[in-house]
């Protein structure tokens, strides 16, 4: 087994696996990498807003030839009390706080953050897991170095204690993220959510546990390697 990153967490968790960062060149680059080291079976389990990498994957996957299964977490769905805004987008979600200053917890993640720069009348405390370099123009801006996973009981006294009224993130789906989602709801706080991209048409799974049986029939194993 071999797991491909993309290079951007400059201190990626450390994997008992071989490793491949910064990416194959695309598409075709992949491509030529699963034939020449006879990969048998290609799982995208990449972030759900990881769009170019997944499409990658995909189109890796029908010019090589190679089987390919997807690992896509389900999306968070909206549940009674929530106060939730979609957006298509960062600059969407940014526009969607509208004229007046607000205090807001922006968890979009260090690429799109910058986003905020739009709306510099707002007071934002930013959590990402990399430094925002470089950091916002905004006049007021705060920043929590932190990975993951975050407990409700923990986002919810950030969100108090900061006078937060309003959240920013993506629906990324999962546990180790939702405690911000879950602590908002209990505050009455207004989360604004930036919807996923497309995913290309693969076979899709949405847990761990499916997509390992998943690959242990696809290559004629049992869950004993046997």
């Amino acid at each position: 087994m071999t797991l491909s990153l993309a290079g951007r967490t400059r201190m990626p968790v450390t994997m008992p696996v071989p490793v491949v960062s910064g990416g194959f060149g695309g598409a075709d680059g992949l491509a030529r990498w699963l034939v020449e080291r006879r990969i048998d079976l290609l799982i995208d389990a990449t972030h759900p807003f990881a769009a170019i990498m997944s499409r990658n994957a995909a189109e890796a996957s029908r010019q090589s030839g190679v089987r390919m299964i997807a690992l896509r977490r389900p999306a968070w769905e909206r549940r009674p009390g929530d106060r939730w805004t979609d957006a298509a987008d960062p600059a969407g979600a940014i526009a969607a706080l509208g004229p007046n200053p607000r205090r807001v917890f922006l968890a979009l993640g260090r690429q799109e953050a910058h986003a905020a720069n739009a709306a510099p009348w707002h007071d934002y405390l930013v959590r990402s897991v990399e430094p925002i370099e470089p950091r916002l123009t905004v006049p007021s801006a705060r920043y929590i170095l932190d990975r993951g996973p975050f407990a409700q009981a923990d986002d919810l006294a950030l969100l108090r204690d900061n006078g937060i009224d309003a959240i920013i993130a993506k629906n990324s789906g999962g546990a180790a993220s939702y405690g911000k989602i879950a602590a908002a709801h209990d505050l009455g706080i207004e989360v604004i959510l930036v919807a996923r991209p497309p995913a290309p048409d693969v076979p899709t799974l949405g847990t761990v546990d499916e997509a390992v049986a998943a690959a242990l029939h696809a290559l004629g194993l049992t869950e004993r390697g046997e």
